[in-house]
């Protein structure tokens, strides 16, 4: 929707702060394919016998950045760039070091939506898979309601519930926060350049059919959680280990965090199956094969030569 604003350009997301954060010297890397204690150190130490120290390494990862970005919008003078990587709730001590005076768009949504939409968008509604992979709920809670209860840099809070029921209104007080007039535009962002020309945009398992901000997916993961005990579980559990304080400042306080549940009708048919389309098509592929790979020793060995083979063949030489 902003990305639709005349004075604002959006795009894929970059992911241009994620790694510059785990390089080893603002906090320490937990994996890489290289010896990365012995990089952190080295990395550490050269930076601190920079001039200005640190000084010297936040400028320069101010520079890289605006560099980059700088280059993106060369034919766009004047206006704002609009960096949305979800993953920057989890650095963002990192990237407000380097931008202390962008401003933050903080979008929170109801954890068990959250919970489920990451499961049906990414695991073909295997939330056990999900959970495995990631505990999202509990990486992400914390981090954002850290942000809101301790960040200094200027932000303005938006519950996605809030943004579809009233997407007017809450577009505007957005604008006003980026010291920019409100366009109907915003409105109709499916209908925009950037809506026809962007990949990746909305949630590919049908949202981003929509050109207009609906409300008709506010509730739907209630149908998912309500008719699955096993999900059920694993969300309560979830939930069971944040703090409640932080589901608070997350804007779903523990006290009305279930009432959608206890409200849903218990005797109503679960959620219908999602439509099949290529991009549930390919995740379905991508999780059988990989647990495939995983259970078989022949199969994964198999898979990992074929890799290497490829490797081989497109090297450069």
């Amino acid at each position: 929707m902003l990305s639709s604003h005349s004075q604002i350009k959006g795009g894929p997301e970059p992911h241009l702060l994620t790694p510059l954060a785990y390089s080893g010297v603002w906090d320490r890397v937990q994996k890489a394919p290289y010896d990365h204690i012995i990089a952190s150190l080295g990395q550490r130490a050269f930076v601190d016998s920079l001039p200005n120290g640190q000084d010297d390494y936040w400028t320069a990862c101010r520079r890289f950045c605006d560099t980059l970005y700088g280059a993106y919008m060369a034919d766009s003078p004047g206006m704002l760039y609009l960096d949305k990587t979800p993953e920057y709730a989890t650095v963002w001590p990192f990237v407000t070091r380097v931008y202390p005076d962008a401003k933050y768009i903080v979008l929170t949504r109801h954890p068990g939506a959250i919970f489920d939409s990451f499961a049906t968008s990414f695991f073909d509604g295997n939330h056990e898979a999900a959970q495995r992979h990631e505990p999202i709920l509990e990486r992400y809670v914390p981090a954002i309601a850290s942000f809101l209860r301790t960040s200094t840099c200027p932000f303005v809070h938006v519950k996605y519930e809030e943004l579809v029921a009233a997407p007017e209104s809450k577009l505007k007080e957005i604008c006003e926060f980026l010291e920019l007039p409100f366009e109907p535009q915003l409105m109709d962002y499916g209908e925009s350049d950037h809506g026809k020309s962007i990949p990746g945009l909305g949630d590919m398992t049908g949202i981003s059919k929509h050109s207009r901000p609906t409300a008709a997916y506010i509730e739907k993961w209630v149908d998912s959680i309500a008719h699955n005990d096993r999900a059920f579980k694993l969300l309560r559990d979830s939930i069971a280990r944040l703090d409640p304080a932080d589901l608070a400042l997350f804007g779903y306080p523990l006290a009305t965090l279930w009432e959608p549940l206890v409200l849903a009708d218990k005797n109503g048919q679960p959620a219908k199956p999602l439509r099949l389309n290529a991009y549930r098509i390919q995740r379905k592929a991508i999780l059988i094969a990989r647990g495939a790979a995983q259970k078989s020793a022949t199969l994964g060995a198999l898979v990992r030569w074929v890799r290497l083979a490829c490797d081989v063949i497109l090297r450069e030489y």
